[in-house]
C-alpha cells in the first residue's frame, strides 16, 4: 500500500479523556449494583457507542433502563469535563502535523457523540479534513463502518489508510476495514492490542518514515 491517509481515534489517542470516561462509567454502573474495573472499561466499553457499552455490562435489564443508564453516564461525563477539562497529547499533535506536511490526508473519528464538543474545546478541528462521531454512524466498533466512511469521505482506498487506536475493539475495527493499524498502549498491556500491526506506548516513538515502513508491510 501507499500511505495516503491517517485516521485517528479521538479518546485515548489525541486527547486524554479516558480517566473522565472511566469515572463516569464507574459512577453510573455503581447505581445499578455493578462493579466496574479499568479492565472492564478497556474490554467492554472503550471505543464503542454509549448504548452498546451499557448493554455490554447491564445484560439483564430492559432497553428503557439502558437508555436511562446511558443518559446518566453522559451527565457524569459532562460534569467531569467541565470540572477537569481535557488534556491533549502533544506528541500526537506533532505527528499529525508531520503527516499533514507530507501531503497525507487526516481524519479524526470517534464512536462518541462528544467528539464535536471535544474538538471545539481543544481547538484542533482544523487539523482534520474529515471529522466523524457517533452522530454519523449506526454501527459501532468492532464494525468497521466509521473507518470505511472516513476513507470514503477522504476519497482514499482503505488499503492506503493507517488507523491509530488505543482500544481493543477499535483495533479490530481498523483491521476489519482492511487498514494498517497502530495500537497505542498507554496502560502497559500490549497483549490487548496484539492484532495491531505495531504497538507503541506513545506516538513519540513513530515518525513519518516509520509509518511508511509499516504501510508497506
Amino acid at each position: 500500500m501507499t500511505l495516503k491517509a491517517a485516521i485517528f481515534d479521538l479518546d485515548g489517542v489525541i486527547v486524554d479523556t479516558v480517566p473522565l470516561h472511566f469515572k463516569a462509567w464507574q459512577s453510573m454502573f455503581s447505581e445499578y449494583g455493578k462493579s466496574f474495573t479499568f479492565e472492564d472499561y478497556k474490554q467492554k466499553v472503550d471505543g464503542i457507542p454509549r448504548l452498546a457499552g451499557c448493554r455490554a455490562v447491564l445484560t439483564d435489564v430492559s432497553e428503557d433502563v439502558i437508555k436511562e443508564a446511558s443518559d446518566k453516564k453522559q451527565g457524569y461525563y459532562e460534569e467531569q469535563l467541565k470540572q477537569e477539562g481535557v488534556t491533549v497529547y502533544d506528541t500526537t499533535i506533532k505527528l499529525i502535523k508531520e503527516i499533514l506536511s507530507a501531503g497525507i490526508k487526516t481524519a479524526v473519528v470517534s464512536s462518541s457523540k462528544n467528539c464535536p464538543l471535544i474538538l471545539e474545546k481543544t481547538n484542533i478541528a482544523d487539523l482534520f479534513e474529515v471529522r466523524l462521531s457517533g452522530h454519523d454512524i449506526v454501527k459501532g466498533k468492532p464494525d468497521p463502518q466509521i473507518f470505511l466512511m472516513a476513507a470514503q469521505k477522504l476519497n482514499v482506498e482503505p488499503k492506503d489508510c493507517i488507523v491509530f487506536e488505543d482500544a481493543v475493539l477499535g483495533v479490530e475495527a481498523g483491521k476489519r476495514a482492511g487498514m494498517k493499524c497502530v495500537g497505542i498502549d498507554r496502560d502497559k498491556k500490549p497483549h490487548l492490542l496484539k492484532e495491531a500491526d505495531i504497538v507503541v506506548e506513545d506516538l513519540s516513538e513513530l515518525d513519518l518514515a516509520k509509518l511508511q515502513t509499516i504501510s508497506k508491510k
